[in-house]
């Protein structure tokens, strides 16, 4: 078995609703290997959103520790987490959230700001990442030009221009035609399988889910593993 690139132990998470506590984690334990591609599933409101934020330092938990690429997240400051997002964890959504005035090369290039590289270093690491998705010669379109599966794949290069050693998807084809969904879906294969990257995405699709190599399903708070498809 590949080595543990991300660990939970004893992970919770506790929002509090007025006066009521509501226990969305409870006590989990989970290990990620290195190159995985894993499918969290769950009904809405299952805690399956909350799991993927504190795997990338969005979210804290209640209790509990989080180790990714040996680093314990969980107890970080604000601004070490900040600083550890920006090289390590790639973010895809629903949601595309490309600035519209920028290209598509801009756009990619827009993480690497917070980071040492260059312009012409930025420009280079861009222009590879558009064409591992295959969007080289659209480099200069603005979002506008675009169909709605080029602007994801404009998404996953962001996502992935800064090398990340782990990417989490919250529903990345979850605003896809079926046809555009599967291409998405092949491209994050391709990019587990041939690139290395760890892989975590949420999704409520079951054909989505059977792109991966793993799901979990979260229900009530608690894990439960199921074979993919």
């Amino acid at each position: 078995m590949s080595e543990a690139l991300a660990e939970l132990h004893g992970v919770s998470r506790v929002y509090r609703k007025g006066k009521e506590q509501v226990e969305v984690l409870q006590n989990l334990d989970l290990v990620i290997p290195r190159g995985d591609f894993l499918v969290i599933m769950g009904p809405s409101g299952s805690g399956k959103t909350t799991l993927l934020n504190l795997l990338g330092g969005l979210d804290r938990p209640t209790s509990g520790t989080v180790t990714v690429d040996g680093a314990e997240i969980s107890s970080m400051s604000n601004s070490q987490l900040s600083r550890w997002r920006s090289t390590h964890v790639g973010f895809v959504f629903q949601f595309y959230n490309l600035l519209p005035v920028l290209s598509a090369q801009k756009n990619v290039e827009l993480p690497l700001l917070l980071t040492r590289f260059g312009a012409r270093e930025r420009a280079e690491r861009a222009a590879l990442a558009l064409d591992i998705v295959g969007l080289a010669d659209r480099a200069r379109h603005l979002p506008r030009e675009l169909s709605g599966g080029q602007e994801q794949r404009v998404a996953i290069a962001r996502a992935i221009v800064s090398d990340p050693t782990l990417l989490l998807c919250d529903e990345p084809t979850g605003d896809l035609d079926r046809d555009t969904a599967d291409e998405i879906l092949k491209l994050l294969q391709i990019l587990n399988r041939e690139h290395g990257k760890t892989i975590v995405m949420v999704t409520h699709d079951a054909r989505a889910a059977s792109f991966a190599a793993r799901i979990l399903h979260v229900d009530k708070g608690k894990l439960e593993e199921r074979e993919a498809a």
